[in-house]
């Protein structure tokens, strides 16, 4: 299980004060594109967010084949890229709006990238495929025409839109000295009827109903971007607001919107037990033992890596190297 190589990791970063309201909160710049998330010649991971500190969570065994050995599927995943699309042309809408550009521009430029990003792709998939992507774009726009929620402008006049943190965190690794950090993004920060959120967006084929809110009370990734706008935004931040797109066969599709609310005890308690869990992968990686953790290999859909797990260890490396690939690490310390 091999170790990570690179110069000093705290070298490659260039760091600005801002006062948010913890013991040495930096917002980093990246001045080195391929620097790593990781403390150099080690598997111990110094820059976490919501999806590393999830897969801690959910089982060691997970955390080290996604994270550490990074075996990812050979096939894209279209729930992925349907995603993320999605997620770039609200980022392209919103950032015209607040530029001061119109409906009508902001839409034929958002609609014009988001063409030029998918040539090409022609996923075959029922609901999420190019053209359900589109409707879903123009009609979640159309719907939020004349939306409440406005997008926060910070101090130095910019939009709060794929608003980065990194938050360093009270406790440091055993080598080196740069601590432990949270970052990210927060897709949209806005203030709604007199309070501010985090704005995310979730893309379904699933009926938003109760049992559908109630997953995310609690949840690990709102609870993540909670946590990070109550310290952009201190004593203002009041949760996230969750915007579902269900994708239908037929248009119109269905757009619902749910608040999930976090107090400031909520968002430090998230954050104490986030630490809990990096030193345990800490731990994990000073070991170098993954545990499996098979009472999760049922949930979230199943895991990608069941199978394997269920195999004999003496053939697991064959059936890594046969159903996945090596890919790049996943290191939210690069730019979007």
């Amino acid at each position: 299980m091999g170790h990570r190589e690179g110069g000093s990791a705290k070298d490659q970063l260039e760091a600005e004060d801002l006062d948010m309201g913890l013991s040495n909160p930096k917002n980093v710049e990246i001045s080195d594109p391929e620097v790593s998330c990781f403390i150099p010649q080690t598997n111990i991971r110094f820059a976490w967010d919501a999806t590393t500190i999830g897969y801690a969570k959910r089982c060691p065994r997970l955390y080290y084949y996604q994270d550490i050995a990074c075996y990812k599927p050979r096939e894209e995943s279209v729930h992925l890229r349907f995603g993320q699309e999605f997620h770039l042309c609200m980022a392209d809408f919103q950032t015209m709006i607040a530029n001061n550009h119109t409906y009508d521009d902001a839409l034929y430029f958002t609609v014009r990238h988001l063409m030029e990003r998918i040539d090409g792709w022609h996923p075959d998939h029922k609901y999420k495929n190019r053209k359900n992507l589109l409707i879903a774009v123009i009609g979640y726009l159309d719907k939020h025409r004349e939306d409440p929620a406005k997008t926060v402008i910070l101090a130095d006049g910019t939009p709060a839109i794929e608003q980065r943190f990194y938050i360093e965190l009270d406790i440091m690794p055993p080598f080196g000295n740069q601590p432990y950090a949270l970052c990210g993004y927060l897709d949209r920060l806005v203030e709604f009827n007199g309070d501010y959120f985090d704005i995310d967006y979730k893309t379904t084929t699933y009926t938003p109903g109760s049992y559908y809110w109630q997953q995310f009370e609690p949840e690990n990734q709102m609870s993540c971007y909670s946590f990070a706008t109550s310290v952009i935004l201190p004593e203002k931040g009041k949760g996230v607001i969750i915007d579902s797109i269900q994708v239908l066969l037929e248009d119109p599709f269905k757009f619902t919107r749910g608040l999930t609310y976090r107090s400031q005890e909520q968002n430090d308690e998230w954050v104490s037990d986030a630490m809990y869990w990096i030193r345990q992968a800490e731990k994990w990686a000073l070991d170098n033992y993954w545990p499996m953790n098979d009472t999760a290999c049922d949930k979230y859909g199943g895991c990608p890596y069941r199978e394997v797990c269920a195999s004999t260890p003496g053939v697991r490396d064959l059936l890594l190297d046969d159903s996945f690939e090596k890919g790049e690490e996943w290191n939210p310390l690069r730019r979007r």
